[in-house]
């Protein structure tokens, strides 16, 4: 029988040779899956023999792997949060950058939590249910166009507990949106942003098995981010904020537009590797409008 150690050499040497970036750490979190253990734990029993059953389940996964399907998709999950996300097709994986924004909105709202918000988009719900932990008392609206997105987002909620905090409703952006006479405190997106040529750029796990529509957006990548700000103004009470996860190229743009609008404050933050990714802005007390 195979010892874990000779089955992480042979498993890394295969993805390494298939090009998947960082072959060894996904060898591993793929062998620690399949033995149900932490992933550290495999370097304390490194001569343990593997059972047949369980190398068969390995070698399925580390094949798919190889055809560069996602580790999340394999795995079923992701840690978001501090929230374990289920992670397929339906929706975009959430990404490491989208929890620096959750970050930046804890940041912002220490003064005074928001009562009410909305997720425009929520794919997965990572940022809904994120936010729904850290506002106990919030109501939350959470939009997507997708109803396969929803329908994971709702199971997302559900698996955390959080189903009953949240209103999950059919929307493109504003449009499904019924009549409300109290606006939101915080509205909050990860809205498609890439344009088609920074999509054709991007790794196969990315263009093979994420929606296409969840990442493109027109315009040079600007389409939906300008309507969102544009929109977002009526539908903030006085002093709310609109946080939005952005392209690296949108800042100025999005800033001379909030400026026309009559935003009170602009801010544009950058991720921690440097990138410009976050647009924030906060609604004035009186509108222009």
């Amino acid at each position: 029988m195979l010892t874990i150690l000779e089955v992480l050499r042979k498993s890394t040497e295969f993805l390494h040779k298939a090009e998947v970036p960082n072959a060894r750490l996904d060898a591993e979190w793929i062998i620690s899956h399949c033995l149900n253990m932490g992933r550290m734990d495999l370097y304390l029993q490194f001569e343990r023999p593997l059972e047949e059953e369980k190398l068969c389940e390995m070698r399925g996964m580390v094949t798919r792997r190889g055809k560069r399907e996602p580790l999340q998709h394999i795995l079923g999950h992701v840690t978001f949060a501090d929230l374990r996300l289920t992670c397929d097709k339906r929706s975009l994986i959430p990404r490491p950058e989208t929890e620096e924004l959750v970050e930046i909105i804890l940041t912002i709202t220490r003064k005074g939590s928001p009562e009410k918000f909305l997720d425009l988009g929520t794919g997965s719900g990572a940022l809904a249910l994120a936010l729904a932990k850290a506002f106990p008392s919030a109501q939350i609206v959470a939009t997507d166009i997708s109803e396969k997105a929803l329908e994971l987002a709702i199971e997302n909620a559900n698996a955390n507990n959080l189903s009953g905090r949240i209103e999950f409703l059919s929307s493109d952006w504003f449009e499904g949106l019924p009549l409300m006479t109290e606006g939101f405190d915080l509205i909050v997106s990860n809205p498609p942003y890439l344009s088609e040529e920074e999509w054709e750029s991007t790794e196969p796990e990315v263009k093979r098995y994420d929606p296409k529509k969840a990442l493109v957006s027109g315009e040079g990548g600007s389409r939906d981010l300008q309507k969102i700000l544009r929109d977002s103004e009526q539908y903030l009470n006085p002093q709310g904020w609109l946080a939005m996860e952005t392209g690296e190229y949108h800042h100025e743009e999005l800033a001379n537009t909030a400026k026309a609008i009559g935003y009170e404050k602009i801010l544009k933050k950058k991720d921690l590797a440097g990138r410009p990714r976050f647009f924030l802005a906060k609604r004035a007390e009186v509108s222009k409008r």
